[in-house]
């Protein structure tokens, strides 16, 4: 069977779209991922009342923010270079947590 040079440029299009939505999910599942290491230690945060203890998870939770932080730029960024221009599911979807500074 022969192809065609439209279909080839077809498959090779889906493909394209294909891999930019996979790119999409990695990138979303990224943020997830980082969100949910912010939940996690501002939970151990506020059930913590050692000092020392406060101190050390303050530091992680700054850090695990800003890399969510990080992971959600580069989400809105990909979203924008695949032509998304909107961004109030990102909004919806993965609210940003708030910003704590270590005790």
């Amino acid at each position: 069977m022969t192809t065609t040079r439209g279909e080839a440029a077809a498959r090779i299009e889906r493909e394209i779209v294909a891999e930019k939505a996979a790119a999409l999910g990695r990138a979303g599942e990224r943020l997830h991922d980082a969100l949910a290491e912010v939940a996690r230690l501002a939970g151990a945060l506020d059930a913590t009342t050692e000092p020392a203890a406060r101190a050390g998870l303050g530091r992680a939770y700054e850090q695990a923010w800003r890399c969510a932080a990080r992971a959600r730029l580069a989400l809105l960024i990909q979203r924008e270079a695949v032509g998304v221009r909107q961004h109030q599911l990102v909004d919806q979807q993965f609210p940003e947590p708030p910003r704590r500074r270590p005790p």
